[in-house]
């Protein structure tokens, strides 16, 4: 693809972003922003959460034969919110897509009248949806599961969100035996203080990917400014088979909203993954992110430069 680069930047964006906007859409819509995504035969796959005029999200798949260009939007592959269900009685957003043998299991965030909470379903073929129900309680979100359990349990990242103004908001991870009952909740990755580039909140972006290093994590951190909340990602390596434990943080973001179409929309100066996959390559990394809440971009990486620069900026 043709790329835009900084010098400052490990991601290229794709020079004909946004590659998915409202206008593509076959019906009418606010937004379209925060993709989950997924290999699916031979095509990529988009699980895009959706704004409607009414304010309230659902989810839509859009499909790719070369994951750049030639969407297709399936208006009849939707999972939709259980409006008549007090946990998404507001709608659903931004879901994050783990393989796990044979199925899918997206983890997404439901909003009910207390407030966000992370809610898991799991599919094979994007057309029919299984609900597992709620794994995390109000106020909780960024959520995704690892795509292995650890000695029998399955582990999950979330963020539960700060209810005071003067707290941070962490990542934490929690353990579960069954997806159902979930404890032993830590801080996993702890939001910095002062005036650093994520001191104010951090949350998962896409799901952690493992690397011959140990499950690399991208993840955004929010800057509170007097001209409101810049959202910039960075990089964190957790231990591949005890992933409680954090091997590596980067001192510097790496990815922060510059162009117009990330620094002008709904809800300016964002960039926010759900989703990321790596080429057969081995190395190429495709990052999809939504861009000031409004339209679906697509970035690229190396893996190996990623980790070498995680090596040399941890702090």
């Amino acid at each position: 693809m043709t790329r835009e680069l900084r010098p400052a930047e490990l991601f290229a964006r794709y020079q004909g972003n946004p590659i998915l906007t409202p206008a593509d859409w076959p019906y009418t819509v606010n937004a379209v922003f925060n993709p989950g995504v997924a290999r699916l035969g031979s095509e990529t796959l988009l699980l895009v959460r959706v704004e409607d005029r009414s304010g309230l999200s659902h989810l839509c798949v859009a499909r790719s034969a070369d994951g750049v260009e030639g969407w297709t939007i399936d208006r009849d592959r939707r999972l939709l919110p259980d409006v008549e269900s007090e946990s998404e009685r507001f709608g659903i957003e931004d879901p994050r897509i783990t393989i796990c043998g044979d199925d899918f299991m997206i983890v997404y965030t439901g909003y009910s009248n207390a407030g966000p909470l992370v809610r898991l379903a799991s599919t094979r073929d994007f057309e029919t949806f299984e609900s597992h129900g709620t794994l995390m309680p109000p106020e909780d979100k960024d959520a995704a599961l690892f795509p292995r359990t650890f000695d029998g349990r399955w582990a999950l990242i979330h963020r539960p969100v700060a209810t005071q103004p003067r707290h941070a908001a962490h990542i934490w991870l929690s353990w579960s035996p069954d997806l159902h009952y979930w404890g032993e909740h830590t801080i996993l990755l702890p939001a910095r203080e002062g005036a650093w580039w994520d001191a104010h909140k951090v949350g998962l972006c896409p799901p952690p990917l493992l690397t011959e290093r140990g499950w690399l994590l991208l993840y955004h951190g929010v800057r509170v400014t007097a001209a409101g909340s810049i959202y910039r990602l960075g990089l964190a390596l957790l231990d591949a088979e005890h992933p409680e434990r954090l091997l590596a943080r980067s001192s510097e973001w790496i990815f922060g909203p510059h162009t117009a179409y990330e620094r002008t929309g709904d809800v300016p100066d964002v960039v926010f993954p759900c989703g990321w996959l790596l080429d057969d390559d081995g190395d190429t990394v495709r990052l999809y992110y939504g861009a000031a809440d409004t339209s679906i971009c697509l970035a690229e990486a190396s893996l190996s430069a990623l980790l070498t620069w995680l090596e040399r900026h941890s702090s």
